[in-house]
């Protein structure tokens, strides 16, 4: 029988001060389950965190998370937290994402100097942020704006909007939620005006497939709505082969045993775009987030992906 308890274990996480509190959520969930359980938290540095001056769009597949899949492949480190919408949707043989625990807000926020909503903001205003996603469906609203990449974390980007480099940020409302900075934003924006990333809100905990000890330690931290929904988002990306350089967007809304995926492709700018929303049952959410990329394909997501790839090559 395995003595979950009484075993020691090494939790891998990123250095930054949002990653450090998600990671303490999770060391406290388990805590709960194991009151006699030995923690220790390692720090990983990844591509991302080492490449500021690097535009996200630019960074290689996985650059927040390769190096912590490495160290628990190696054995350093019993298991990962990662933000799930971090991670590549392609599997990586020896590992297994063993949990879910239950996701925060998915929305996205806009901060803003003067604490003006998105249609509140001047006319060629500059909004700060790394992520396609984001600026496509910002110049869907507004293609007035002028969107501009940022980056850094949390604190970083709100530093860089106070300073005046840019009118306002835009950011997930799990990350300031978490940080206890929400009362910072001036609007949440409702998934009809910006459908969030594929997973956005969720934390993964990510084990070896072959640890057993650590798997029955996690399987307690696994909360199925936000397994179902994460599992339909992240099946819809991966068939349409995107990630963070792409402007792809997806929110599965779970009502009892059933769920509802809605999904977005937009070109760079915001010019084209096409979204729609598929339903099924919670067993079948992967068969939705695949089925669901094929309408949007046949609908004219395929031409738009391939733009969007032409010009990433080109580098933008």
């Amino acid at each position: 029988m395995i003595d979950a308890q009484t075993m020691p274990v090494i939790v891998g996480t990123r250095g930054s001060k949002l990653a450090r509190t998600q990671t303490d959520l999770v060391v406290s969930a388990l805590r709960s389950q194991w009151p006699d359980i030995e923690i220790q938290t390692k720090i990983i540095k990844t591509e991302g965190d080492r490449k500021l001056d690097v535009s996200t769009v630019k960074l290689s597949k996985g650059a927040f998370v390769k190096e912590i899949e490495v160290a628990l492949l190696n054995g350093e480190i019993d298991l990962a937290i990662h933000s799930c919408k971090d991670l590549p949707t392609d599997p990586v043989p020896g590992l297994t994402l063993a949990a879910f625990p239950q996701r925060a807000d998915p929305r996205d926020t806009l901060v803003s100097r003067e604490g003006r909503h998105l249609t509140e903001l001047q006319p060629g205003a500059i909004i700060g942020t790394g992520s396609s996603r984001r600026k496509a469906q910002l110049l869907i609203r507004r293609p007035d704006l002028q969107v501009e990449d940022i980056r850094g974390n949390v604190e970083t980007r709100l530093r860089k909007m106070r300073e005046g480099q840019y009118d306002a940020v835009v950011l997930a409302a799990a990350g300031l939620d978490r940080m206890g900075w929400l009362d910072q934003a001036a609007a949440i924006f409702e998934p009809k005006v910006m459908l969030p990333a594929p997973a956005q809100g969720a934390l993964a905990i990510q084990a070896r497939e072959d640890d057993e000890t650590t798997l029955a330690r996690l399987d307690p931290l696994n909360d199925a709505a936000t397994h179902a929904a994460v599992t339909a988002e992240r099946a819809f990306l991966r068939a349409l082969g995107g990630g963070c350089r792409v402007p792809i967007a997806a929110f599965a809304r779970i009502d009892g045993g059933w769920l509802t995926l809605h999904g977005l492709v937009a070109d760079e700018d915001g010019s084209e775009h096409v979204r729609g929303d598929l339903d099924g049952a919670i067993e079948e959410a992967a068969e939705v987030g695949g089925e669901l990329a094929k309408q949007l394909l046949a609908e004219g997501a395929d031409e738009l992906l391939e733009d969007v790839s032409a010009a990433a090559r080109a580098g933008w």
